[in-house]
């Protein structure tokens, strides 16, 4: 049977597989996707969607519980989590199958199989799958990551859960400890605490989201605090033992906790067990080696998203894809797009917590280090009106500005839709304007983003609503 030949096969349809498929197919490339689940990677079916379906339910139950604030009083307040579940599902499904749908419209071809094998054939790379066996001029790599285990600390998936066991929960348990405190481990902490669950979170380094700003960080610690998240910084766990229906673990503070579940957030480990020759690895941590066009140290083979270790986001894998897709189609097309190089510092990061985080550019320790003198302008929600008419004054907005050339270089914001006030940020910083530049925007009024006018105004020290 004579082999399939395509152009480009893209391995992994994740949010960097699928959209860069989408986009050589635009270009009238001739793409195959190998995705040996459904489409859609961990970001659609067992990330970013689904537990951002969990947070809206945990924001409006916990919007419900404080409407008296509001003048409204309501009684008998509960919830039917197996609903909850099922709607999440519900979300994931319409999601996936949209996409799937587009691929079926465009008839981009999908084997959903595993890849298992990529060998140099002549002028063409030959990929074996479970079942298949294809022709290919480029590939592009995008197979994603999976949750991090501890050597001493295995998932059981009945007392320990990786985050993708803990969506598939049909009942919510009475009490949960969240080993990490980074982003995921924040987010399913400050859900299930909203929905009543007793949280602790375990975590090593002397911060949450450690990567975060250090105000952001405390000013989230604050908040979590006060929904009655136990904290443990600057804690490890050393060991545990099952003891019938609970699990204990020996935290090395010398202290112990007996609860019902652990979610263990320690980040996550790039996935790559396809068999190809001569490709390079960080010998460190496992992440495939790539330059600037995303290429690896095979020639005609990139990779983008989590493989590749740079940012670990759904919109960086997108991203990176898009670009590899333009630099194919200025090979094979024979087209002249100018491709800048991917400013990996200047992409939003956000974190679903309660309230949201949200950061772009250098945190203050970083810019410090980094120019010569930099100023700094605050903004406290609670000086917002739109704000105060939500109810949500927690928090605030922090620009960060190189004092010699007059750039925002940083902001960052924890409050009500910070991740989606990040979007302004992201697009101030990436047009490098000036701050006297910026001061000639207008803001509408009352809205959240006028507590980014005036953290910018604040620079000069010329915020109106700050004392």
């Amino acid at each position: 049977m004579k082999l399939k030949t395509y152009k480009v096969a893209i391995i992994g349809g994740g949010p960097g597989g699928y959209v860069t498929a989408i986009r050589l197919n635009q270009y009238g490339i001739n793409c195959v996707l190998i995705e040996k689940e459904r489409i859609g990677g961990v970001c659609l079916n067992k990330g970013c969607i689904p537990t951002k379906a969990l947070v809206k339910v945990g924001e409006l139950y916990n919007d419900i519980k404080h409407s008296e604030d509001f003048g409204i009083s309501v009684t008998d307040l509960s919830f039917n989590y197996q609903k909850i579940y099922e709607r999440k599902n519900d979300v994931v499904e319409k999601l996936v199958s949209g996409v799937e749908f587009i691929f079926k419209r465009r008839k981009i071809p999908v084997i959903n199989e595993k890849a298992t094998q990529i060998e140099k054939d002549g002028d063409y790379y030959l990929i074996k799958t479970s079942d298949t066996e294809m022709k290919v001029e480029y590939i592009i790599i995008a197979t994603g990551s999976k949750p991090k285990e501890l050597p001493f600390m295995k998932f059981d998936h009945k007392f320990i859960l990786s985050s993708d066991d803990i969506l598939n929960l049909t009942e919510l348990p009475n009490e949960m400890v969240v080993m990490g405190g980074g982003v995921i481990g924040c987010e399913f902490a400050s859900v299930f605490s909203q929905l009543g669950v007793d949280v602790q979170i375990v975590e090593y380094f002397p911060n949450l989201v450690f990567n975060e700003d250090i105000e952001i960080s405390k000013r989230l610690a604050m908040s979590m605090k006060k929904s009655k998240i136990k904290l443990h910084l600057k804690t490890s766990v050393d060991g545990y033992e099952i003891e019938g229906d609970k699990i204990k673990l020996k935290l090395s503070n010398g202290k112990e906790i007996v609860t019902e579940k652990v979610l263990m957030s320690v980040g996550r480990e790039p996935v790559f067990d396809v068999n190809l020759k001569d490709i390079e690895f960080d010998t460190f941590k496992g992440f495939l080696n790539i330059n600037d066009n995303m290429m690896t140290s095979v020639e005609n083979i990139f990779a983008i998203g989590d493989i590749t270790g740079k940012l670990m986001l759904a919109h960086t894998a997108s991203k990176q894809g898009l670009m590899v897709a333009d630099i194919l189609n200025n090979k094979i097309n024979n087209v002249h797009k100018v491709i800048k190089n991917l400013e990996y510092k200047n992409i939003p990061r956000c974190t679903f917590t309660h309230p949201e985080i949200a950061s772009v550019g250098y945190t203050e320790k970083e810019a410090k280090e980094i120019f010569e003198d930099v100023t700094i302008g605050k903004f406290p929600f609670s000086a917002n009106g739109k704000a105060l008419g939500l109810g949500e004054t927690f928090g605030f907005v922090k620009a960060i500005a190189d004092a010699k050339s007059e750039r925002l270089i940083g902001m960052h914001i924890i409050g009500p839709h910070a991740t989606e006030l990040i979007a302004e940020a992201t697009i101030l910083i990436g047009t490098k304007a000036s701050i006297k530049e910026l001061e000639n925007i207008v803001y509408a009024h009352p809205t959240l983003s006028e507590s980014i006018m005036e953290s910018i105004e604040d620079l000069e020290k010329l915020a109106i609503h700050k004392l």
